[in-house]
């Protein structure tokens, strides 16, 4: 059972870091075609008929780029695509999203203070969530609604604020304000894979057959790619955000997530303005700077978590009721409470880490494996040994849990 519990943290350890090499890939691309699209000179009579071009240096050397409105006179071989990015990004995501918050569910997903679920009601609630949510802008962005570009954004604003009010009032704070993420960034990826890269295909199917291409399949990609533009700051927010309980768990986090858009926009307006030569816009800093002032005032907020039930129920219960867990309670109580609890006696620590608290026995029992890794397998709690566990402190830890499992 050690092999399996550790071979488990290692795999996910392993996804979060592909997840995260994949994520500034497809970012990292994003921006920088964003950006170049922006930056091209228009103004020249080109005698390649492209529709812009920039020089840029990098690694010593030049390079000339032209862009085509349609495409050149002659379909190139070797033709790059940039999907690969997008597609690794959102597996390896929902492969974390299944590891950590599915088959955690009772301890990362559900908290019954908020809603009491099924472990296969949260998950259906959860998975069901990002399709409907992709459903849903789909269409609008395919109605006469869609039309406007500025509606459009509006709408889809609205829609975020309502999924984020949505998410907190279902799942745990920290699983809500990540699968706000997950919902944005699905959106994200569907659009390259949906849409975005469908187009493409239809464009250079014209050419090679000797058709010239519909201009609205390049205008319906662009519109996506600007959608996918304004949401990438915010959803690195979200990913971000379980380290952080001042974000996720505070009656307030609902709201702070919907700032978190508002700042996403200030934030690529500015950058977006400066690539396309249009002025220097530092008013976003400001309006930036004021927003996120604003959530910390609503980070000071109580946190939001009503009590828990202090006897442990469903899969923690087989712990809760192992041989040994009551000197485990004991050690826990002795060595990791003073922090993890509702209102730490440590000095300086405002608030639980990672909103991880272990005062009753519930707790601690939902808490088994994350014990058992952080505290028995390994040192990594008490950070520096503060606390001065002892290591047959760490041995009865280990004991307890591979005898329950």
């Amino acid at each position: 059972m050690y092999d399996f519990a550790a071979m488990g943290a290692w795999l996910e350890f392993a996804v979060r870091w592909t997840h995260v090499i994949t994520a500034i890939a497809w970012i990292g691309s994003s921006f920088y075609f964003i950006a170049l699209d922006l930056g091209l000179h228009r103004d020249r009579n080109l005698a390649s008929g492209a529709d812009g071009e920039e020089w840029q240096v990098h690694g010593g050397g030049f390079y000339h780029i032209q862009k085509y409105l349609i495409a050149p006179d002659k379909m190139p071989d070797d033709l790059v695509w940039f999907k690969w990015e997008a597609y690794s990004t959102w597996l390896t995501g929902f492969a974390l999203l299944i590891l950590v918050y599915y088959l955690g569910a009772e301890f990362y997903l559900i908290d019954p203070a908020v809603m009491d679920l099924a472990v296969w009601q949260a998950v259906a609630i959860s998975a069901g969530s990002l399709v409907l949510g992709w459903l849903a802008y789909d269409w609008l962005c395919k109605s006469r609604f869609g039309n406007d570009n500025t509606r459009l954004m509006l709408a889809l604003y609205v829609i975020l604020v309502g999924i984020a009010y949505f998410y907190t009032h279902v799942f745990s704070g920290r699983a809500a304000l990540l699968h706000l993420g997950a919902f944005t960034a699905t959106i994200m990826s569907a659009n390259v894979f949906f849409t975005i890269m469908p187009n493409q295909r239809i464009v250079v199917a014209d050419l090679k057959a000797g058709r010239v291409p519909d201009a609205k399949y390049g205008k319906i990609a662009k519109q996506r790619s600007t959608h996918n533009n304004y949401l990438t700051l915010p959803v690195i927010f979200m990913m971000l955000s379980n380290h952080y309980p001042l974000a996720f768990a505070t009656e307030w986090n609902w709201v702070i997530a919907s700032l978190v858009f508002l700042m996403g926009v200030t934030i690529r307006h500015y950058f977006n303005s400066v690539h396309a030569r249009k002025g220097n816009p530092t008013w976003t800093w400001a309006v930036t700077a004021v927003l996120f002032i604003l959530v910390m005032w609503l980070s000071t907020a109580p946190m939001f978590r009503a009590e828990e039930p202090e006897e442990a129920t469903g899969a923690a219960l087989r712990f809760a009721e192992a041989e040994g867990f009551d000197e485990v309670h004991d050690i826990v109580l002795g060595r990791c409470s003073m922090c993890h609890a509702a209102e730490p006696a440590w000095e300086g620590l405002l608030w639980a880490p990672k909103g991880v608290r272990l005062e009753t026995e519930g707790q601690i029992a939902r808490a088994a494996r994350e014990i058992y890794l952080q505290a028995g397998v390994s040192h990594g709690m008490p950070p520096a040994n503060l606390s001065f566990i002892e290591p047959d402190e760490r041995a009865k830890i280990v004991a307890w849990y591979e005898g329950a499992s």
